[in-house]
């Protein structure tokens, strides 16, 4: 199996919304109405279907007993089209997300919306801080 970091992506610990860290998401509070990543929705998946089949990879190169430092190289070729998918998703909630929050607050005058702001970006720092850490 060969397959190189640029054709893959990249999570974090457990589950994007942070549920390994007892952390609750604002999934409630989507602004308008979709994620960051509803317009690449279809390349995203096509990305993580592309990581889901290294992975089964390296379940049939155990299964097959191949050389350890082949399997150990798919790994790692595995966590960083993870962290790179991770990075892309990151990316669009900051300019999607986290830049609607601003611009609604903007709108709602400068003491009521901060504290969207303010939580947008705590909510982001988190992210950072669990991807900072795999």
């Amino acid at each position: 199996m060969t397959t190189t970091a640029a054709d893959t992506t990249a999570p974090t610990d457990g589950d994007e919304r942070g549920q390994t860290s007892g952390h609750t998401s604002a999934q409630e509070s989507v602004p308008h109405g979709g994620h960051g990543y509803a317009k690449q929705k279809d390349q995203h998946l096509k990305r993580l279907r592309r990581i889901e089949g290294q992975i089964r990879g390296l379940q049939r190169m155990v299964e097959e007993d191949v050389y350890c430092i082949d399997i150990l190289t798919q790994v790692s070729a595995g966590t960083k089209a993870l962290q790179s998918f991770a990075l892309q998703l990151l990316e669009e909630h900051l300019r999607h997300c986290v830049a609607s929050a601003a611009v609604e607050s903007a709108a709602q005058g400068e003491t009521e919306g901060t504290s969207e702001v303010d939580a947008k970006v705590a909510e982001a720092t988190a992210a950072i801080a669990r991807l900072l850490r795999t």
